[in-house]
């Protein structure tokens, strides 16, 4: 598989498991976090669309993210401005965001929707160790073996 993307080749290397992620923004809920796991996995969000509800305003709504791999110091970066007149949608090809991850409304009403993908790499090593354990105990036969 020839890619650039790191994602990509992180696939080829671990068995991914991907599960829809979904969540809502508004007046009354102007933040929301995607929070770590501590299960010592490795956990990306691919964020893939930002939408506008039906019942938004034709007002400017600005959404930021802030997240760990952000380049400078931490803060929420705008990464769409949606207008119900002009542009209620937008399609994001797969922004890769590593948890912890807060998505905040900056301005507008909302609602708004982001949607996506919560993908867990799970590492392929563990899943070699009952096969390490067999040649340990085939090295030992030849060694048995090499003795007499």
């Amino acid at each position: 598989m020839s890619s650039s993307s790191p994602f990509s080749r992180l696939l080829s290397e671990e068995r991914p498991i991907a599960a829809l992620w979904g969540c809502q923004l508004h007046a009354g809920t102007r933040s929301y976090v995607v929070k770590e796991d501590d299960d010592f996995l490795e956990h990306l969000l691919l964020l893939k669309t930002i939408c506008l509800g039906a019942d938004a305003g034709d007002e400017l709504h600005v959404v930021a993210v802030d997240s760990r791999n952000t380049y400078q110091e931490p803060k929420p970066l705008p990464v769409a401005a949606l207008r119900a007149s002009v542009l209620p949608m937008i399609n994001l090809k797969c922004l890769e965001l590593v948890p912890p991850v807060t998505f905040v409304l900056k301005c507008g009403a909302g609602p708004v929707y982001l949607s996506g993908q919560h993908v867990t790499l799970e590492d392929d090593a563990k899943y070699e160790a009952p096969e390490e354990e067999v040649s340990k105990e085939d090295v030992g036969d030849e060694d048995d073996a090499g003795a007499s």
